[in-house]
């Protein structure tokens, strides 16, 4: 299965897909060109090879790479829950993904990052939860700093994508 992580720059995309992989936190922030990630994810009973394309933060106006629609069986977007503007993004990645794969819908996992950092928070969960609604998709809050909902999200990535 093939998940792409995609997100405004430093919203901790990184932080969750190392996390995940090789269980660490760099606290350190290097902004990613891209890397690619495997790990093999237990999903009822059953294991799934993930290859985990962690990408370059999106701009707003940026182009969004259409090679980050082919071949690709899963979408991760990524917003802190410090930003408000964060998740307006994923809002404007998720329709560019929609026009490229001219479809209505695909699946995707809205992460909230940085859960661990609430009294700095701009976005709720009631808000996402509307949203998540509204796109047919799994939200989640999660903490790459302490490991919090880390591989629950990708759980949630691969429900997503055998639903």
């Amino acid at each position: 299965r093939r998940i792409v992580v995609l997100g405004s720059p430093s919203v901790g995309k990184s932080s969750l897909t190392v996390q995940y992989v090789e269980d660490q936190f760099i606290d350190l922030y290097y902004p990613t060109i891209e890397n690619t990630f495997t790990k093999i994810i237990n999903y009822h009973n059953q294991e799934y090879k993930a290859e985990i394309i962690d990408t370059a933060g999106q701009e707003e106006h940026s182009i969004l790479n259409k090679k980050y629609s082919l071949g690709i069986h899963g979408y991760m977007l990524v917003y802190s829950i410090t930003s408000k503007a964060s998740l307006e993004i994923c809002q404007v990645i998720r329709d560019k993904i929609l026009n490229y794969t001219q479809t209505d819908w695909v699946p995707i996992v809205l992460v909230g990052n940085k859960s661990d950092l609430h009294l700095q928070r701009e976005v709720t969960f009631e808000e996402t939860q509307k949203i998540a609604k509204e796109w047919n998709c799994a939200n989640i809050e999660a903490s790459a700093k302490h490991n919090t909902n880390i591989a629950k999200a990708f759980e949630l990535m691969l429900g997503e994508i055998e639903k």
